[in-house]
């Protein structure tokens, strides 16, 4: 059952974290990363430095919208906590919210003290952002199950039917080895930019290039494989759904798959400016959202019997709920 404040809240809080997150790549992309030098929680040895140049204005920002971000998250849990009752999901989501929040926290702390900021070009720093990258779309994945379930909507039913959701499952960890190999790539294009498409071409393919450019070979290939296979899931749960929540969520999916890899193109085309890359991290995350949506939906729904319709024992178990 939805609370009447608990859903607005909890929607204000997922779009709050987009633009956390969207400017937290403009950190790394403007090569603002080091703009509070390799200290953490403090900026430079202080609280709030004089004179700050723009690096680090830019830099500020983004720490001080992140702690907003955590504060709200706890919020979130006070809500849960006092609008659902004890083991309620929607109250487990917003604790793993809050405990992803964290741990978001913690790699961001990482990042900085380690220094694995603006010029730096090591292997160690691929590694972080990889992990940052996959901690960030589980701490989405917690927030916006947290908001989907605490406005009302279906449930996963109990026994939950693991073989039927295993294929999205696998989708949602290709989504997460795209999202790693497009952090990736997004570095080595902020670090090694080229100066036209024939150039990034040959940067590409020559044995001599940074490892960080070479693996630049390998998004576009995972991020088509991946985007073709959940948009054969999106249309085939749009066309077979049993719930227009379903029916809503499939058709999303689909829709952001397409915008999201004509999206690439261009972003190819255009040498990686800093305002598409932006564009296309978000539309990532949205595409992640959207698969984690369509198999919340796959949970809630009743699994079809042999002959395509639903099963009447579990229709009459779900009159019975």
């Amino acid at each position: 059952m939805s609370r009447p404040r608990f859903a607005p809240y909890a929607w204000g809080v997922v779009a709050f974290s987009f633009a956390v997150i969207v400017w937290g790549a403009y950190v790394r992309a403007s090569g603002s990363g080091a703009g509070c030098g390799a200290h953490w929680p403090l900026c430079n040895g202080t609280v709030l430095p004089r004179d700050p140049a723009a690096e680090t204005m830019i830099e500020l920002a983004h720490r001080a919208t992140s702690g907003m971000a955590l504060l709200l998250v706890v919020g979130l849990v006070i809500l849960a906590r006092r609008d659902f009752p004890s083991g309620h999901l929607v109250r487990r989501a917003a604790w793993t919210s809050l405990f992803f929040m964290v741990t978001e926290a913690l790699v961001g702390a990482g990042i900085v003290l380690l220094r694995l900021v603006a010029d730096n070009d090591s292997t160690a720093r691929a590694v972080y952002l990889g992990v940052h990258l996959v901690n960030t779309f589980l701490l989405l994945a917690a927030m916006t199950l947290t908001a989907w379930w605490g406005s009302g909507r279906p449930m996963p039913r109990q026994p939950i039917e693991w073989r039927r959701l295993a294929p999205l499952g696998g989708v949602l960890a290709a989504l997460l080895l795209v999202g790693i190999s497009g952090a990736i790539t997004a570095l080595g294009d902020t670090l090694f930019p080229a100066g036209s498409l024939a150039e990034g071409i040959r940067q590409d393919t020559s044995p001599t290039a940074h490892l960080l450019v070479r693996l630049r070979v390998l998004h576009p290939i995972l991020a088509i494989a991946t985007g073709m296979t959940l948009l054969t899931f999106s249309v085939r749960g749009t066309l077979q759904a049993t719930s227009p929540a379903t029916s809503v969520v499939g058709r999303c999916a689909a829709g952001l798959v397409v915008v999201q890899l004509m999206a690439g193109i261009l972003n190819l085309l255009l040498l990686a400016p800093i305002w598409m890359q932006l564009v296309h991290l978000l539309l990532a995350d949205l595409v992640w959202l959207s698969a984690v949506l369509l198999t919340a939906c796959a949970a809630a729904e009743t699994a079809p019997s042999a002959s395509g319709r639903r099963s009447p024992a579990l229709d009459t178990a779900v009159a019975h709920r």
